[in-house]
């Protein structure tokens, strides 16, 4: 039976952030595909909306909905709309994110290193605190998964704010899942490699020579695909791991392998 087939997550419904592009709409799509109901949040509202019909087009419920991850006033609603809609929240993954320039930690300015933090760091926090809340209300326990990456757990020079922001991630999302391991709420964190994503483009500047520079990195000789990423995210999530809580799976085509 392949993937596609499966059935994991009927009558679960699950929050994903950054759903508009790249690793989050092609979680949502899968979750979708697997039976879920989805609320979709991103600051973009017309990416986000384009998952949704693309949701809906699968024959999958989904609501859309404008959110500042990194603000606790709108992921408190964003969260409450998805209650009102389908009443419950079984899953959760956090995933919205962005780069910086390469640059030393000294020649990073002061807002750029916020900014980064704010919307990497800040909104994991953040968004873990009304999804537990949300999830220890239920009483049913949940899943939830951060998107950290390699440089949540490897030094990379010229990405210390990136590098800080992911580390912490990956902190907080094992502080979590000790927290509330006896409430049956899991929380992971994911650690993917270099992807194909709208942000890889902007690192590389989508030229032969950026995209050739980084494929160098990767012991597998391409970029992975985000459906690649979201078939570890729905691992995480689903009842074939449930004895896995507080584990930071690095998922990068052997790139980190070395270290």
């Amino acid at each position: 039976m392949v993937a596609t087939q499966l059935k994991r997550f009927t009558e679960k419904v699950a929050f994903v952030t950054g759903a508009g592009s790249g690793i989050g709409r092609a979680t949502a799509l899968a979750f979708a595909r697997e039976g879920a109901s989805l609320v979709l949040a991103d600051i973009s509202e017309e990416s986000n909306n384009a998952t949704a019909k693309e949701i809906e087009e699968i024959g999958a419920r989904a609501i859309a909905v404008r959110c500042d991850v990194a603000d606790g006033e709108d992921v408190k609603s964003a969260l409450a709309k998805g209650m009102e809609s389908f009443g419950r929240l079984d899953i959760a993954f956090n995933n919205a994110g962005i780069e910086h320039q390469v640059k030393k930690l000294n020649e990073t300015s002061e807002e750029e290193w916020d900014r980064v933090i704010r919307v990497n760091l800040r909104s994991v926090y953040i968004c873990m605190k009304y999804q537990i809340d949300l999830m220890l209300r239920n009483g049913t326990g949940g899943a939830i998964v951060n998107t950290s990456s390699t440089a949540g757990f490897m030094a990379i020079q010229g990405q210390g704010a990136y590098c800080a922001s992911k580390f912490g991630v990956t902190a907080i999302s094992k502080v979590a899942a000790l927290e509330h391991a006896k409430s049956n709420i899991r929380v992971n964190a994911l650690c993917p490699g270099i992807t194909d994503t709208a942000m890889m483009s902007r690192i590389t500047g989508d030229t032969p020579h950026g995209i050739a520079r980084v494929v160098a990195q990767e012991p597998i000789g391409r970029m992975g695909r985000p459906e690649e990423i979201a078939a570890a995210v729905l691992f995480l999530c689903s009842d074939d791991s449930l004895f896995t809580t507080g584990h930071a799976m690095v998922v990068d085509g052997g790139q980190s392998t070395g270290i």
